[in-house]
């Protein structure tokens, strides 16, 4: 017979982080610290705006675009978070989740053979993602030296005729690194000076600790070079309701659009009517999730300063990026013994590109008191390592 598979797909490896939790799910007694999901329940007023949709029997199918109040909402919503303005009528595009944003806008921007640049460690959809458009991923290698931030420099360097499209993937995950103004700005330049555009993964934009959020859209000259993505799994605790948003000038959001069209039609119905009223009177609850984060970041880092293990500060998402160098395995098999011998489930770095070797994500998106044990099985762990 005919091999009915797509070579394409067949080279693309599965993602890393669903390994570790699949592993997990079968051992009896395990602590997760691998899966980026909000421990909380989703806030009670989203859930039941969510219910009376059903109730009321708005069951149907939306624009394609998404509902007219939804994208109202989202765009007032916008101005006040990064001071950026979007059109709700054509440069707002309601998605199944962020992850189907990246989708469509790599799909709709790419001819083969563009470049698109990628900062690792980052998101594991990236990549893929870009080589089912067709375009030729070209990694940039970040350095915890440098927070795990991109630098002009490193992206200059990375620059070739091909280059099209630049993802920005700040709040980082897995890092937990932000990007400030200061550090936005000499990057807007390069991309300027390159012609190129700005692919801008801010679904973690609602939980930072230190300065509030920046966008690049939000900067001189970058609005229109810019595609924002973002979205309610986070911020607002909607994993499961899958609802997503993206935000282009018109000219390309109308081809995203057409890809959104034939392949989803609409994102869910309740989830969009019930995000509506998330955006509208749920600041309280989403501040109330941040801050218990933040107080779970601290733990984390006072743990990992105590245990002697290095770790940067992150000031974004819930995660903490750990450096396990100085055991000599690599993360993989670091993650694989920690969960063999202490029943404790983290992500190797390098399911997030080859340059996080050496490195652990650990997320905080968890109690305290899963974090607590979590941190006594780790201490245990690195005890016996170091004897």
């Amino acid at each position: 017979m005919r091999d009915p598979l797509s070579k394409k797909i067949v080279e693309i490896e599965p993602s890393g982080i669903r390994k570790f939790f699949d592993m997990v799910s079968e051992m009896p007694d395990a602590i997760s610290l691998g899966v980026g999901e909000p421990d909380f329940d989703t806030p009670w007023r989203i859930r039941e705006e969510g219910i009376y949709s059903l109730e009321r029997g708005r069951t149907f199918y939306t624009s394609n675009a998404g509902l007219k109040e939804l994208k109202e909402e989202i765009s007032r919503y916008l101005q006040r978070k990064i001071q950026v303005t979007y059109d709700p009528g054509s440069e707002i595009i309601v998605t199944v989740g962020g992850s189907e944003g990246i989708d469509i806008a790599l799909r709709a921007m790419l001819d083969p053979g563009d470049e698109v640049l990628l900062p690792q460690p980052s998101y594991v959809s990236y990549l893929p993602c870009t080589i089912l458009a067709d375009g030729v991923p070209v990694v940039i290698p970040l350095k915890e030296e440098h927070e795990f931030k991109l630098t002009a420099e490193e992206l200059e360097a990375a620059v070739t005729p091909k280059s099209k499209i630049l993802v920005l993937p700040y709040p980082n995950n897995p890092t937990g690194a932000i990007m400030t103004r200061e550090d936005l700005e000499p990057i807007a330049e390069v991309v300027k000076k390159h012609d190129l555009y700005v692919l801008s993964d801010e679904i973690y934009s609602e939980l930072t600790y230190k300065d509030d959020h920046v966008s690049m859209a939000s900067l001189p000259d970058m609005r229109d070079r810019t595609l924002v993505i973002n979205g309610f799994s986070k911020g607002f605790a909607m994993t499961g309701w899958r609802l997503g948003y993206i935000c282009a000038q018109s000219r390309i959001a109308e081809q995203m659009l057409k890809i959104h069209q034939f392949a989803i039609m609409c994102a869910p119905t309740n989830s969009q009517y019930a995000a509506v009223e998330g955006l509208r009177n749920c600041e309280d609850e989403v501040q109330e999730m941040r801050t218990a984060y933040n107080q779970r970041r601290r733990y984390l880092l006072h743990e990992f300063k105590r245990m002697g293990i290095r770790c940067f500060e992150p000031f974004g998402a819930f995660y903490v990026f750990p450096c396990i160098k100085e055991f000599g395995m690599t993360s993989e098999e670091f993650a694989t013994r920690l969960l063999d011998e202490e029943k404790v489930a983290a992500v190797p770095g390098t399911a997030f590109g080859a340059c996080g070797e050496g490195f652990l994500r650990v997320s905080y998106a968890y109690s305290l008191d899963d974090l607590k044990e979590a941190i006594g099985r780790l201490g245990r762990f690195v005890e016996r390592l170091r004897a």
